[in-house]
């Protein structure tokens, strides 16, 4: 577990406490991990529209928008919004719009290998599944040119 929370519970209301639990789990797993911020409406990549010079959101608040590279194999990074939610690329493969709040499930499931790929014959097609807490799972297309040697190794 991560600070003693449940995982199924574990609420994450900023990007620096999401931050903090990737750094948690890079530990736990023994990996490498490089932090990005971008900090204040004129960095973040959703906030094209804020003008030159203009940090805060229109409601005063400084947006915290954060990029995390993992080491090692798979290849996982992250980018967390400041709207609660995450892309999250594995192996090349993106799976946008997950909940900030179970970013690090979904990191458990890919590093403690319960994450797989789904083959389907007719018609031929592959689906990265990532199973997350409360019988809920993540799918995403993978398409055939993009199976790395990993996700090819977890195809059932």
């Amino acid at each position: 577990m991560i600070g003693g929370m449940d995982h199924a519970n574990e609420h994450l209301p900023t990007t620096e406490a999401a931050v903090t639990a990737l750094r948690a789990l890079a530990a736990r797993y023994a990996l490498e991990i490089e932090v990005t911020h971008d900090i204040g409406a004129d960095q973040t990549s959703r906030r094209s529209a804020a003008g030159i010079g203009v940090t805060t959101d229109p409601g005063g608040s400084l947006p915290h928008e954060a990029y995390v590279e993992f080491g090692g194999v798979p290849r996982v990074s992250v980018r967390l919004y400041p709207e609660d939610d995450a892309l999250i690329t594995v192996e090349g493969i993106e799976c946008p719009d997950i909940l900030r709040d179970d970013v690090p499930a979904f990191l458990r499931s890919v590093f403690e290998g319960l994450a797989h790929v789904k083959a389907r014959r007719f018609p031929p097609g592959y689906r990265l599944v990532v199973p997350l807490p409360g019988d809920r799972t993540h799918k995403e297309y993978v398409p055939m040119a993009l199976l790395s040697p990993w996700l090819s190794s977890r195809v059932q």
